[in-house]
């Protein structure tokens, strides 16, 4: 048999695959487990080891086959209130409890419940073997390993159990996933060579917000796999898992046509506007008209009958909704009709994984076409550590710019005139690169715009004065009898001072 077990690894691809319960898994794995072998999730206790397990055994209830759960560490009852928090039915699935038992025995109960403490390993063991093959199932869940190791009370012996486990089910049709909380002192690489694969959860706890959780695909023999950590979060249905967005993975022919902003100033400051597949990062301090500028892109691709999606970290749909009012333009109208899909992002409660999932689903389920993150700053709240949000937006970008989308990124500067500070420097990720800013002019504050960069063609290299109005925003010629604007500390050397560029 051993011999016969080597070939097949050398031959993945003949090997029949089957789901592990969770899509997001699945997609990780590029479609589920290798039928008959013995796999192993491990984690910390809550990180979700059992959810995943069930979700695992379910799936195979509803594709018809026999399946059981064999706890050493939960009762039923335990299990039964796990599935209904899930609005699960554990019909079905077959557990064999090896737990004390909580209360006095029932005598009508048809479970037989032994206590761990009162046996042997081998006679544990044992019990198991026999139970798998009254049942016969194609599919297995042990929880945990945990008991065993306690059991076993030494590495040696424990080790020989697990063989003898592995070697036990080697001749069965049968796929089993084996669950361990990390009770050992140090890692138990052995097991790690013992499994076919091996599936590590974490908790993260964050100084602030919810807790974080993802997980990592240590090892798969044969098959390839998405590597790395992938966010995911345990809600009613079990566990949502996030595989980690690859770019080079999606690719979609496009034609890099303009995207109209809807004003004609604006676009022939760059030159024509933006194109499709690229992004552009509109900088400057709080206030001085960013999101305005990236709603007037909302409202046209809305009104061309496309779609566009507003993903906000700093504001509330309201504020939004109220500065769209005051300069005219029909938000709430294009929200409503579905043209435009406003969400509003709380950094504390999301994950970066969870939110490139979000993104993808509205360029792949919401044929978005433009994507504006409102701001930076706000998902940067949501890192934990700033060079990955560097990696995980280069990442995003790249995707969103592979399928035709037109990206707007709003980045709040700190202070408001004079010099000011960046909490990063994301400009060479971008294709455009717009800076805005307040300057003071005869004792009044005017706001100026200017394209600083833009990779993809040609653009104006003056700076305007632009005005938000109640009929949009306003561009006013070339500020070219000035000197010291992106200062905030201008001169003018012309002859008469001007009223207003853009009046």
């Amino acid at each position: 048999m051993a011999g016969t077990s080597s070939a097949q690894d050398t031959k993945p691809r003949d090997l029949p695959r089957i789901s592990t319960g969770s899509d997001g898994l699945d997609d990780i794995l590029g479609g589920g487990f290798d039928a008959n072998r013995m796999y192993l999730y491990e984690g910390r206790p809550g990180t979700g080891k059992t959810t995943m397990a069930l979700q695992f055994l379910l799936k195979g209830v509803r594709e018809g086959e026999s399946v059981l759960y064999i706890s050493l560490s939960e009762t039923k009852r335990e299990l039964d209130l796990v599935a209904q928090r899930h609005g699960w039915s554990l019909e079905g699935v077959d557990i064999f409890e090896l737990v004390p038992p909580e209360t006095t025995l029932d005598p009508e109960r048809e479970l037989t419940v032994f206590h761990p403490a009162e046996m042997e390993l081998s006679e544990t063991t044992n019990l198991i073997f026999k139970e798998v093959e009254r049942i016969n199932p194609t599919r297995v869940v042990v929880d945990s390993l945990s008991e065993l190791r306690l059991l076993a009370q030494n590495p040696l012996r424990y080790r020989r159990q697990v063989l003898a486990l592995k070697h036990f089910f080697t001749n069965r049709n049968c796929t089993v996933v084996l669950l361990d909380d990390l009770s050992s002192s140090q890692d138990d690489l052995q097991l790690h060579s013992i499994a076919h694969g091996v599936v590590m959860l974490e908790q993260l706890a964050i100084e602030y917000g919810a807790e974080r959780r993802r997980l990592r695909v240590i090892k798969m023999r044969g098959i390839r796999f998405r590597g790395g950590f992938h966010d995911f979060t345990i809600e009613e249905g079990g566990l949502r898992i996030f595989p980690r967005l690859i770019a080079a993975e999606h690719h979609k022919p496009f034609i890099g046509e303009f995207t109209p902003s809807g004003n004609a100033e604006l676009d022939q400051l760059l030159g024509g506007g933006l194109e499709r597949g690229t992004n552009a990062l509109l900088i400057g301090a709080a206030g001085v008209g960013k999101s305005s500028v990236a709603l007037t892109y909302a409202i046209a691709t809305a009104e061309r009958g496309e779609h566009a999606v507003f993903f906000a970290f700093d504001e509330g749909r309201g504020t939004v909704e109220a500065r769209a009012r005051t300069l005219g333009l029909p938000l709430e109208k294009f929200v409503g009709s579905g043209h435009i899909r406003f969400q509003q992002i709380d950094p504390a409660e999301l994950s970066p994984g969870e939110f490139a999932a979000n993104v993808r689903r509205s360029v792949e389920l919401d044929n978005a076409r433009v994507v504006i993150i409102d701001s930076l700053n706000g998902y940067l709240n949501a890192m934990p550590d700033e060079r990955f949000l560097i990696l995980q937006m280069h990442e995003l970008l790249t995707y969103l710019g592979q399928q035709g989308v037109l990206t707007i990124l709003i980045l709040a500067q700190h202070g408001l005139v004079g010099p000011m500070d960046t909490p990063l420097d994301i400009s060479y990720l971008s294709d455009a690169v717009l800076m805005l800013r307040y300057f003071e002019l005869s004792g009044t504050v005017r706001r100026a715009l200017s394209v600083v960069k833009k990779r993809s063609g040609h653009h104006e290299h003056t700076i305007r004065e632009f005005r938000l109005t109640s009929a949009g925003i306003t561009l006013g010629p070339p500020l070219k009898e000035f000197s010291g604007v992106f200062s905030g500390n201008p001169r003018y050397t012309g002859t008469a001072m001007p009223e207003g560029a853009a009046g």
